[in-house]
């Protein structure tokens, strides 16, 4: 089982998605079937949906950058230590998204790509070589076509 605990920063994001905990809590499930080390165990992480003051705040004190961004990932878990973890319920970590950076024409598909990205920077992956970020984005892309599928 996976599940999100929401937290809304910011109340734009109500005009875009009423309910964005049944929303996510309906698409996480596909989480699971992309990525095999998460297949046997309960997860949980945490997604805020912030906009650009909260976004920032967080951005200078954690990452020492004074300015927005798109989406913050805190991982609670070294991603070596996540794939060898022997227990079944396991707490990710957090994911902040800004609905200020989000593409207002295609609003869900890009929140849905932007909290898969983040996701993905909790479970471990990164982007910063370009190996890195190739095998990242074929993992979004992957997880992102089982979403729109269904």
């Amino acid at each position: 089982m996976i599940k999100v605990d929401v937290f809304i920063k910011n109340k734009n994001w109500k005009k875009k998605i009423s309910n964005p905990s049944k929303y996510l809590n309906s698409r996480v499930k596909y989480l699971k079937s992309s990525i095999n080390f998460l297949k046997n165990k309960n997860i949980n992480f945490s997604l805020q949906l912030a906009g650009n003051k909260e976004i920032k705040l967080l951005n200078k004190k954690f990452r020492k950058k004074n300015k927005t961004t798109d989406v913050l990932s805190f991982p609670s878990i070294d991603f070596n230590k996540l794939k060898k973890l022997k227990k079944k319920d396991i707490y990710l970590g957090d994911i902040i998204l800004n609905y200020y950076k989000i593409n207002k024409k295609n609003f869900k598909e890009n929140f849905n790509k932007l909290w898969i990205h983040g996701f993905l920077h909790l479970i471990g992956y990164k982007h910063k070589k370009n190996s890195d970020y190739f095998k990242m984005n074929e993992l979004e892309k992957l997880i992102f076509k089982k979403i729109k599928k269904n």
